[in-house]
Order: structure tokens, then sequence, then C-alpha cells
């Protein structure tokens, strides 16, 4: 495997681990000539494809980036660490391979992806939210973000504005 920051050809592997049920093999591995760590990971090239069909009932190929790019513009200057983010997305995934063969809807992964994401972070939550439930006007976006606050506020967490709850 190639280094992607000196870009030798000399590593060894660190640690293996399955991920995505069994579908995935998650390999950290170390250069040998840099002593950088990076991850690889190993999956089973499927005959078929998951399709993803969108509102407006076009299908496109399932891709993983897509979850993982929202997520990020989601988390941006948030305290969401990159593992975090990879997490949401394997749990996500997980869902979806476990519920769907051959088509998925967006607004399953969408839902799927918002679920994970409010317990991760409030704020990056609503940011998702925004975008994906496409608000009509303020009104809604403000009722969501009370849900959100209410809830913190219910189990002890720190709430969206104010910080933590004394």
């Amino acid at each position: 495997m190639r280094c992607p920051f000196c870009k030798e050809d000399r590593d060894r592997v660190v640690d293996s681990r399955s991920s995505d049920v069994g579908r995935v093999i998650r390999r950290r591995r170390q250069c040998l000539v840099c002593k950088r760590r990076f991850t690889t990971y190993e999956k089973i090239g499927e005959s078929f494809k998951l399709c993803v069909v969108k509102k407006d009932k076009s299908r496109i190929p399932y891709d993983r980036d897509k979850i993982i790019g929202g997520l990020q513009k989601a988390c941006y200057k948030r305290p969401v660490s990159p593992e975090q983010i990879q997490q949401i997305a394997d749990k996500v995934e997980e869902s979806i391979f476990r519920s769907f063969d051959k088509e998925v809807s967006s607004a399953f992964i969408g839902e799927s992806v918002m679920k994970q994401l409010r317990r991760v972070d409030k704020v990056a939550y609503i940011r998702f939210a925004s975008v994906y439930r496409d608000f009509s006007d303020a009104g809604e976006l403000i009722e969501e973000v009370s849900q959100v606050i209410q809830e913190a506020d219910d189990i002890g967490q720190t709430t969206l504005f104010n910080g933590p709850k004394e």
C-alpha cells in the first residue's frame, strides 16, 4: 500500500478490525519510511450496486462519500472528530445494508444520518436538518431548534445557546 504522505510503498499493518457488520476490514498501517500512520479499508467488490432513490424518483448509485461530505459540512468548526464522522457513516451504512438490498430512499438515508448526528452534536444536527429538511420558513426551523433545546433540558445536557445547564 502506498503511503499517502511520502508515497513510498513500504508499510506494516498495525491493527485490523472488521467494520460494517463484516463487510469491510479496516487496517491501521504505519509507513516504514516516514513512520506516519494511515488507515485503509478493504471491501468485497459486489456484482450489484445499491441505488439511492431520490425525491424526484431518479436513481443514482449509492456513494458513502456523499454521507461523509454532508456530515463534514454540518460538523464544520464543531467538536466532532473525523473518527466520529466515520462512526456515524458506519452506523448509517449498517442500517442501510441491514434493511435494503438493491434500492434505498434518500429520505431513509437522511433520517438515519440525522438520528445519529442528533446524539453526537445538537448544533451539527440543526445544520444538517436545516439543509436536509428544506424548511419552508423560519418558524419551522425555530420549532426544530426548540425541540432540540427541550430534549437537552429534559436529560440535563448542554443546551445549544446557553452553555452547560447548572
